[in-house]
């Protein structure tokens, strides 16, 4: 059924549009064979916003032929983590969750905290979440890599300049049974009691769990929910992901085709730089797409960098072409 809705949807974008370049050649030829004078600058500015509007749908649907992979239409599981630079980085955790959650608001997408681990004095020490909508997938696969701050930090009492580093990485949620098999004689499945804050609950059982795929050797973790159980759901759906993406990975002829390179999350490594001081800069390194108005890329207008590298990362745009 869900193929079927796109299959429909793909074929109503269609007629939509070859009933407006309809409109738009009866409007020329109306011009054509106008005898008045007057009438034909109104005419003119029909068909000039008509063909504006069928540009602007004509580029939304460039977009969407870019989108690729198995899993380009699914929700997304983002995890964040933080790299060099302390209580610094686990702000900087902090922010780029609320940078995420802005833009998903802005989509229409749902987010969902999967897993969380606060930092003792600020910020966060790990974070998993899910992303529900339509291509959320398709489009947050270009954040994964590092991602770098340099700002004065509110928590150095000599106002000094802190470079600190985070990583992203995303996944495809997928369905047991229909995009990956496991069995259950390949899972090593323990307990234990969750840490940090959550009451007191959170520290007197053992709720956390942790779940271990012998063959592949991965392993999730999950303690954000009080119920063992829920953490246990929670687990299987993250690890069901991290065996998608495995085997994904596994068909590519280089073995970090899919995810890239893993490198370590400090410098040289990054894939866009936020910039408060001395100027106010976001720069993605891999499209060169630059923009000056930080605040709004905090507050998840994100989507110039996520198209610049679905086009970059299609051969249809140049590396160094900016957006200020």
């Amino acid at each position: 059924m869900q193929e079927i809705g796109l299959l429909k949807e793909r074929l109503e974008v269609y007629d939509r549009l070859a009933g407006l370049f309809e409109e738009w050649e009866v409007l020329l030829q109306l011009y054509e064979e106008l005898d008045k004078e007057e009438d034909a600058p109104a005419l003119l500015q029909e068909a000039e916003d008509l063909d504006k509007k069928i540009d602007a749908m004509l580029q939304k649907e460039e977009l969407n032929l870019l989108f690729k992979g198995s899993y380009a239409e699914n929700n997304a599981i983002v995890a964040l983590h933080p790299g060099a630079g302390g209580l610094e980085a686990q702000d900087w955790t902090e922010m780029l969750l609320r940078m995420y959650t802005r833009w998903a608001e802005k989509k229409g997408y749902a987010l969902e905290v999967l897993d969380l681990l606060p930092g003792e004095e600020a910020g966060i020490k790990s974070v998993t979440f899910l992303v529900k909508g339509k291509k959320a997938y398709g489009y947050l696969e270009a954040e994964r890599g590092v991602h770098r701050l340099v700002r004065i930090s509110p928590f150095d009492t000599g106002g000094r300049r802190h470079t600190s580093f985070a990583s992203v990485d995303v996944l495809p949620e997928v369905e047991e049974g229909k995009d990956v098999d496991v069995s259950p004689e390949d899972l090593r499945i323990d307990t234990f009691r969750s840490h940090g804050a959550g009451g007191q609950h959170v520290n007197t059982t053992d709720s956390a769990v942790r779940i271990t795929h012998l063959p592949t050797g991965l392993v999730v973790t999950c303690q954000n929910e009080r119920s063992q159980h829920s953490n246990k759901e929670r687990a299987m759906h993250i690890l069901l992901a991290k065996l998608a993406d495995l085997a994904q990975r596994q068909q590519k002829e280089e073995l970090n085709s899919l995810r890239g390179e893993q490198k370590e999350i400090a410098w040289g490594s990054q894939i866009r730089s936020y910039v408060f001081h001395p100027y106010s800069m976001v720069k993605d390194h891999r499209t060169g797409v630059e923009i000056g108005n930080i605040q709004a890329v905090m507050d998840g207008e994100i989507d110039p960098f996520l198209e610049a590298h679905l086009r970059y990362s299609s051969g249809l745009q140049s590396s160094n072409q900016n957006k200020k």
